[in-house]
């Protein structure tokens, strides 16, 4: 038991994970292949997006960004939260290997904390479909869709501050080192934070401008 708790490169060096299989992809494969395929979607929801008159360049944006977040929640996420034995994956099966190589930066993914798996799986299953039904909301410029975009948005900063929040207060010591702590625990989650907080800032503003006309013709009608 001693050398199965001691086989795999993640902290605490006592976690149990029996039939850890290291993984087999470089980081910088699986960087790579993530950072392609997001590149992909967003290049092809921007040239599509151009399809739509009167589309703003935010407005597209935007799309390219619901695109991505909702794909990455449903299957990167979507992967982890239904796939609880990833770290005894012996092939080269690439979601399996994202998760090996992400659980440096937090354990808690290996480990199946009962909390992570819990905000991961809503995640995938609501916010990963709600999060590509706005894409066609902001295309077809639906009276709905500010409210659901503030509406997403909180959720991913809601499960962002549970999971920063949890990891606080159960030591903050779950990453193999300073440079995988920084690089997937931080940066790479930082995204879900400022985005989602300047769409609802954006949202809000247009709801309420939105409501300022209608006060105001109403009041012209009255007068």
């Amino acid at each position: 038991m001693e050398s199965i708790n001691q086989s795999h490169p993640y902290v605490p060096r006592d976690l149990n994970l029996p039939d850890f299989t290291p993984g087999v992809l470089s980081q910088s494969t699986i960087v790579g292949v993530y950072g392609s395929c997001s590149l992909l979607v967003v290049s092809l929801i921007w040239i599509i997006s151009g399809r739509f008159p009167k589309t703003s360049k935010i407005d597209r944006l935007l799309m390219c960004w619901w695109a991505f977040t909702g794909l990455t929640h449903i299957i990167l996420e979507g992967y982890f939260a239904f796939s609880p034995q990833f770290y005894t994956e012996k092939t080269a099966c690439y979601l399996a290997e994202v998760w090996k190589e992400y659980s440096k930066g937090d354990s808690r993914y290996a480990g199946r904390d009962a909390g992570v798996v819990t905000v991961e799986g809503i995640t995938a299953v609501l916010e990963g479909p709600a999060s590509l039904f706005t894409v066609y909301a902001i295309a077809n410029k639906t009276s709905y869709r500010y409210i659901l975009q503030i509406a997403i948005s909180l959720g991913q900063l809601y499960g962002t501050a549970v999971y920063f929040i949890t990891s606080y207060l159960e030591g903050d010591n779950f990453a193999a080192s300073t440079y995988y702590y920084y690089l997937y625990y931080v940066f790479a989650n930082s995204f879900w934070v400022w985005i989602p907080t300047l769409i609802v800032i954006r949202s809000w503003k247009k709801i309420c401008a939105a409501f300022e006309t209608e006060f105001k013709d109403e009041k012209t009608k009255t007068c």
